[in-house]
């Protein structure tokens, strides 16, 4: 992440706590078994808002040279 503008920075981290939610979330789905579709779903579209966000850096952040 060095390199990258501090706003820019501060989304590939929530990207990164995002994604961490997910993994936590599919790990709950796991251990209960009768939650386990309704914390999929979550986890997925927790995901994709996360794939979202670092499209958007990629797309709006600092170009390399």
């Amino acid at each position: 992440m060095s390199g990258v503008p501090m706003p820019f920075q501060a989304i590939l981290h929530e990207v990164e706590d995002l994604q961490n939610v997910c993994t936590r979330l599919e790990a709950l789905a796991e251990r209960h078994p009768p939650m386990s579709e309704p914390l999929m779903t979550i986890a997925g579209n927790v995901r994709n808002s996360a794939t979202v966000l670092a499209v958007l850096v990629a797309t709006r952040g600092p170009k390399p040279i």
